[in-house]
């Protein structure tokens, strides 16, 4: 048997499914395979797990939810399956070339500086910057709202040349010809699009915000689940809570009377509507503690100087009303014991709103008071992690506009030119500095054709995705392939068998450097299937990075 090291990189673009280390799920006879686009399709009733379907047009690797685990299987000389578990009944033949992904990894790949985008030029805008605390990319237009005393509202065409637009809503000096909203835009807040809610509604907008202690007593008594004791700040006066408002445009604002939830968030609040889970989501400042001793006395300072900031998330069917958070991701051990989660600006990849993202701003209490953010994924939005890495942006240089530290916000948007930017604010002093003398802006950290995430093979690599309901008929591949490597790719139905034409062997190999390039076969692009029908994709890759997947 051939093992893979020994397999050159000529013979890795020559050979396909022959291979020792070939496919996963395909056992057929030396060129057996089966064209579903003259089988019936198979009447499949589907339960929890595979096939996946996802709700955009692509996928971005950004965890290991899209590929599958592999699994083993130990065989006699006779090639019977003597697995403990026993024989696979009749999926046994396509589990005779078990496969496991091996060679690759997941990289987050650092994002290039762009910025600042505005300065302030107006009487209402403050002489410190223009802070950006939401952008949306909404159809053809970019949508960006900054904070301020009074609430401002942009608009683009192309995501970096901004303009103030005359709303005509807010009487400023004796003129509603500016661009101002009805409402202050606090920087924690975020906006976002509601897409289950009706028109009056369809914009919605979360932040943290204050009440009184009467104000507190009240909900105390209303809502059981939704205060926390910690949220009372008796050292500065103030009762913590997440306060929502509502809109139909994103510019005329009704606020909701009641806080959303009554907890200790005092940074940045996001928030989203879980298309799967019908749910909205918010995520909060939360902190990592852990419980108070039942002999002590009660102290303000037992939790708060314990504390370390961390992430929390909180769901509910109605937008009125929330639970208090719970911690889902927090300073790991990888991580020094003073580095806090400052900021969690959740946000989605860009035309695919099941990929949750976090670009947590990381807090350097002990260095030099600087932060950097970095990158954590999630397939579900409730269980997180931080992608390998490293910061994916640092403070810069002492004396740039964003030396002093940096903030991401919401959210990460498909510029013109296929790039990824994630707004992002940056101080010219450290963040605890007397903040009298801070000028800040608003930057983007951008990532070029999209590369957010890089699957790596530094030699090679194979992996298979799961069984997936493909958006498409055709698939557009976003990847880098360093000189000698390549990248094949191979199809197989449900059963395991490979769809007609579409091996590795009848792949049109991918040589060097490709964006949205079509996968193409002998036979053609399309991806072989019956409409309606799941498939599987098997990759071989050889000193190459896969950045993500687009289908047509």
């Amino acid at each position: 048997m051939t093992k893979l090291g020994e397999i050159s990189r000529r013979d890795f673009l020559r050979i396909a499914a022959s291979s020792a280390a070939g496919a996963v799920l395909a056992s057929q006879a030396e060129g057996e395979s089966v064209d579903q686009s003259e089988t019936k399709a198979p009447n499949r009733v589907w339960k929890q797990g595979e096939p996946y379907e996802p709700i955009g047009r692509r996928i971005v690797f950004t965890n290991w939810h899209w590929i599958r685990p592999g699994s083993l299987g130990w065989y006699d000389n006779k090639g019977e399956n003597v697995t403990v578990r026993g024989s696979q009944g009749p999926w046994d033949a396509h589990f005779r070339r078990i496969y496991f992904p091996h060679g690759i990894r997941l990289v987050a790949q650092p994002a290039q500086r762009v910025g600042p985008l505005l300065k302030p030029e107006k009487p209402w805008e403050s002489e410190a910057g223009v802070r950006l605390v939401t952008v949306i990319q909404d159809n053809n237009r970019y949508r960006a709202w900054a904070a301020g005393e009074y609430g401002e509202y942009f608009e683009s065409n192309d995501g970096i040349n901004w303009d103030r637009p005359e709303l005509g809503i807010v009487d400023h000096g004796g003129s509603k010809k500016n661009n101002l909203v009805n409402m202050k835009i606090d920087g924690s807040g975020t906006v976002f699009i509601d897409p289950s809610a009706p028109p009056s509604e369809r914009y919605k907008f979360v932040w943290n915000s204050v009440i009184s202690e009467e104000q507190f007593e009240t909900i105390k008594k209303k809502r059981p689940g939704g205060w926390d004791q910690k949220a009372v700040r008796k050292d500065v006066g103030h009762v913590y809570a997440v306060s929502g408002a509502v809109s139909p445009d994103g510019l005329n604002w009704n606020l909701i009377p009641e806080p959303l939830v009554v907890e200790h968030s005092d940074t940045q609040v996001t928030g989203y509507y879980d298309q799967r889970l019908k749910k909205y989501v918010i995520y909060t400042r939360n902190y990592m503690i852990g419980p108070t001793s039942t002999r002590a006395e009660d102290n303000f300072r037992a939790w708060w100087e314990m504390g370390r900031r961390s992430i929390g998330r909180t769901e509910s069917s109605n937008f009125r009303e929330f639970p208090v958070s719970t911690v889902i991701l927090e300073p790991g051990p990888d991580m020094p014991p003073s580095d806090l989660l400052y900021t969690n600006a959740y946000t989605t990849v860009p035309g695919a709103p099941d990929h949750h993202l976090m670009f947590p701003t990381v807090w350097h209490a002990a260095a030099d008071d600087s932060t950097s953010v970095h990158l954590a994924s999630s397939q579900d939005g409730r269980v997180w992690h931080f992608v390998p890495g490293g910061a994916v942006l640092e403070t810069s240089s002492f004396g740039e506009w964003d030396g002093g530290c940096v903030f991401a916000s919401p959210n990460l948007v498909e510029l013109p030119d296929g790039a990824f930017a994630l707004p992002y604010c940056g101080f010219s002093v450290p963040h605890k500095y007397p903040r009298g003398q801070w000028k800040y802006g608003t930057g983007y950290a951008v990532w070029p054709k999209g590369r957010l995430v890089a699957l790596e093979a530094v030699e090679l690599g194979e992996f298979s995705t799961a069984l997936l309901f493909p958006p498409g008929r055709k698939m557009r591949i976003n990847a880098d392939v360093r000189r000698g490597g390549g990248i094949l790719v191979e199809v197989t139905g449900a059963d395991g068998r490979v769809l007609n034409g579409r091996s590795f062997d009848q792949c049109v190999p991918i040589i060097g450097n490709h964006y949205r390039t079509v996968v193409a076969w002998k036979s053609g692009e399309d991806l072989g299937h019956i409409e309606g029908t799941p498939i599987m994709l098997h990759f071989k890759l050889d000193r190459a990075r896969l950045f993500g997947l687009e289908f047509e």
